[in-house]
């Protein structure tokens, strides 16, 4: 069970504390060069500006470049405090079957892009008037370099950190699945509360973020691993990156359409949250034939009993 086989590493909490600061202390080593960066193109106007002048005092494949990076230095962090604190392998930080499946990875990945390819399409056919042609060719092939790179190691950072990490951690100290289901989800949808679609459209939008959350943490204890939740982000955020973009997202890149609408909420935050992720665990649900979802999601995490007979000799 890829929660109860942390127990086979050295898992006591106060392991976890010390990594969970090494990672924070990774996110501000990654930050450094872009930190560097605006201050030698605004000098001390830096500590001033928004989030959203930020974005925009640099050039924009730049800027994506710097703020990705923050991301795998974070992942390097982690992964050497899992292999060195933790002494636990990347496969079971990954999954509990017995090597890890990327057919699973590329499956969510496939899924997902094709959805996000027909709903773009579909809306853009329906509302024309909303997107204006962005492509240029030389810096969206810059753009292509940066994202097909770094953009699947942000995300992979965060389901390392989130449902694996914290998932593994929370599990082994609760012994149940459904309190690090909950606060992984909360955190994780908590932290982009600074984005800047939160200042535009409002704290509504942090539905979709907490639900997020809760999606692919719920995949990861269903499947008993996060090959399927590491598909679906690095898709998610990779063809986000690549196809639209607007002037209030926290993406703002050289991608082949923009969008120009004045953004609103309404059913349009429920909607994926509510109809489109339980299509998705449906569809993930039937091709893997996940069964006892009771059990899987709100049971409880139980030692193993082979590391009991060895702890009692």
């Amino acid at each position: 069970m890829f929660i109860s086989q942390v127990f086979k590493y050295q898992h006591d909490f106060w392991r976890y504390i010390i990594g969970v600061v090494t990672v924070v202390a990774g996110i501000i080593v990654g930050q450094i060069p872009l930190v560097i960066a605006l201050f030698a193109e605004k000098g001390y106007e830096v500590l001033s500006m928004t989030d959203s002048e930020m974005m925009t005092a640099l050039d924009s494949n730049y800027f994506l470049f710097l703020m990705l990076l923050t991301y795998a230095v974070a992942l390097l962090f982690l992964l050497f405090i899992v292999k060195k604190l933790h002494e636990q392998p990347l496969r079971a930080l990954t999954t509990s079957r017995e090597k890890i499946d990327w057919s699973r990875f590329w499956f969510a990945f496939g899924l997902v892009s094709i959805f996000i390819l027909i709903t773009t399409i579909g809306d853009y056919f329906t509302n024309p008037g909303d997107y204006v042609l962005n492509f240029e060719l030389k810096p969206f092939l810059i753009l292509l370099v940066i994202a097909v790179i770094f953009v699947p190691l942000q995300t992979s950072f965060e389901e390392y950190f989130f449902r694996a990490y914290l998932m593994q951690g929370i599990g082994a100290l609760s012994r149940n699945r459904w309190l690090p289901l909950i606060i992984t989800s909360v955190i994780f949808g908590g932290l982009h509360f600074f984005n800047p679609e939160v200042t535009k459209l409002g704290n509504i939008i942090m539905i979709h973020y907490i639900g997020t959350g809760f999606l692919l943490g719920i995949m990861t204890l269903m499947d008993e691993g996060i090959e399927l939740a590491l598909g679906f982000h690095a898709a998610n955020n990779l063809l986000t990156a690549l196809i639209v973009t607007a002037d209030w997202t926290a993406f703002q890149t050289n991608s082949i359409f923009k969008d120009v609408s004045e953004p609103s909420v309404g059913w349009d935050v429920l909607i994926p949250v509510v109809i489109i992720y339980p299509v998705f665990l449906y569809i993930m649900g039937r091709k893997y034939k996940w069964s006892n979802w009771k059990e899987r999601l709100m049971g409880k995490v139980h030692k193993p009993q082979l590391l009991n007979v060895s702890e009692e000799n």
